[in-house]
């Protein structure tokens, strides 16, 4: 059996490139597991690096450490990232999209989890369904236009 190989604090900060007191404080605050042993003695292994470069990705992405802190407790932390939960105060940029007079289509694409080639597909079919409906000709995608600005696409 091969032994893991174990780091002092000074050694997993560098790897990390993180300060000791950085470090300390991710374990404070349980977004590391602590380490084996305590004081001088305290050893870190090769899933404290893991996660002190986890949270360096995600710090980098522009997540708050509450964020990090939630995405590391789930069991599957390395499948993609689910959307924020929706808190009083949270910031979201909508697509706001005319289909016709009367008939919009307003989306988060990042919690619909699409693409924006998704969002323009949902926004053709709602349009031939709207169309349909009414019992017009879908306006075709060269005949729509995306506003700059307010994010609305707009029938010419």
């Amino acid at each position: 059996m091969i032994d893991e190989p174990s780091f002092g604090i000074d050694e997993i900060a560098g790897l990390a490139e993180l300060p000791r007191r950085t470090v300390r404080y991710y374990i404070q605050a349980g977004l590391v597991d602590p380490p084996e042993g305590a004081g001088r003695g305290a050893r870190y292994g090769r899933r404290h690096v893991e996660q002190l470069l986890q949270i360096r990705k995600w710090q980098l992405a522009g997540l708050s450490l509450e964020r990090i802190a939630e995405i590391m407790r789930r069991p599957d932390a390395d499948a993609p990232l689910p959307p924020a939960p929706r808190r009083p105060g949270t910031v979201e940029v909508w697509s706001h999209l005319v289909v016709a007079d009367g008939v919009e289509l307003v989306i988060e694409p990042g919690r619909a989890r699409l693409s924006p080639e998704q969002v323009r597909a949902l926004f053709r079919a709602v349009a031939r369904i709207h169309a349909g409906i009414r019992g017009e000709r879908a306006a075709s995608p060269a005949s729509t236009q995306h506003r700059a600005g307010d994010g609305a696409e707009k029938e010419n």
